[in-house]
């Protein structure tokens, strides 16, 4: 399927940021409905600053809907880029992997052409061992993210991942100020799966850029949290590819001064550490592949407002 790839000569923010959101506005705490949410993921695509939508996400159990909702919305044209999904699964993995496959035929006019395809898996193991029985219940080729808990010791679930050659996936917060890890627990499965060479995506709490206190839902007088910001999640992983101590990659993780990141044409610059074009494709492209939000707005309204671009 043809994707916009970005070209090397791009700005060193178009190189980061390109594709980077997946739009997961069916969760809390946006919590759309599915006709809402591919209206807004159709608006999205087709805007401005679309070159930073990812894919859409949408539980396996919802794929019907979807599908019933989206059929105006698809790309008709030969050779049009399709919308691309990730499908959450329910935990039966069998049973997940054909609805995916049907949901791709449905969805298919030829052998090369489709309108809309889900091309990535999501779903959660509690053990190591059960990323074996996910490895073997998804087609080989088929792009898969395993969610592993934030535990102290998330090397076992990372080494199983680098084994099957699946993706790891982190849950990075929620509606709540407890469904944020610590620090240390977002650093160690980053460096992880950096050793192990273990792409992986993150997924919750990253509405903003920068790392701060922000309300945890839209509601009135919602309370607030220490938000990670995702610029900080991804310069904790570049900054962990290049062997930087963990004292900076901490640092990197909580910063909140906007001042000291420069966006250039030809690298991003933070504290003094540069990351050229060459190194932040690299990161794009088998590091920190992308993170989920429920609202794409916010990632691009605000990161914007920094001067980006």
């Amino acid at each position: 399927m043809p994707v916009r790839v970005p070209l090397i000569t791009d700005p060193s923010v178009r190189v980061l940021l390109d594709g980077i959101v997946d739009y997961a506005g069916l969760f809390p705490p946006a919590a759309l409905s599915m006709r809402d949410a591919v209206r807004h993921y159709a608006r999205y695509r087709g805007g401005e600053a679309g070159w930073m939508l990812g894919r859409l996400i949408c539980p396996v159990s919802a794929l019907d809907a979807f599908a019933h909702e989206a059929e105006p919305l698809l790309p008709r044209d030969p050779g049009a880029i399709p919308w691309r999904l990730a499908a959450i699964g329910t935990g039966n993995h069998s049973a997940d992997a054909a609805a995916v496959a049907e949901i791709n035929q449905n969805h298919r006019w030829s052998w090369a052409e489709c309108s809309a395809i889900v091309d990535t898996i999501e779903t959660r193991a509690t053990s190591p061992d059960e990323i074996d029985a996910i490895h073997a219940a998804f087609p080989h080729d088929a792009q898969v993210y395993v969610e592993v808990p934030w535990a102290d010791d998330v090397e076992p679930f990372i080494q199983a991942l680098a084994r099957t050659g699946r993706r790891a996936k982190m849950r990075t917060g929620g509606v709540t100020a407890d469904a944020f890890p610590p620090a240390e627990n977002v650093l160690s499965f980053i460096e992880c799966c950096v050793q192990h060479h273990v792409p992986f995506k993150a997924t919750a709490g990253l509405h903003h850029p920068l790392t701060g206190s922000h309300a945890l839902t839209y509601e009135p007088n919602a309370s607030h949290a220490t938000m990670f910001g995702f610029l900080n999640l991804f310069l904790v992983a570049a900054l962990t590819v290049k062997g930087h101590d963990r004292s900076w990659r901490e640092r990197a993780l909580l910063a909140h001064d906007a001042s000291q990141l420069v966006f250039a044409d030809d690298a991003i610059t933070w504290q003094g550490f540069r990351f050229d074009r060459t190194e932040l494709a690299h990161l794009r492209e088998h590091v920190a592949i992308s993170f989920g939000a429920c609202s794409f707005h916010e990632p691009v309204s605000e990161v914007h407002a920094l001067g980006a671009w």
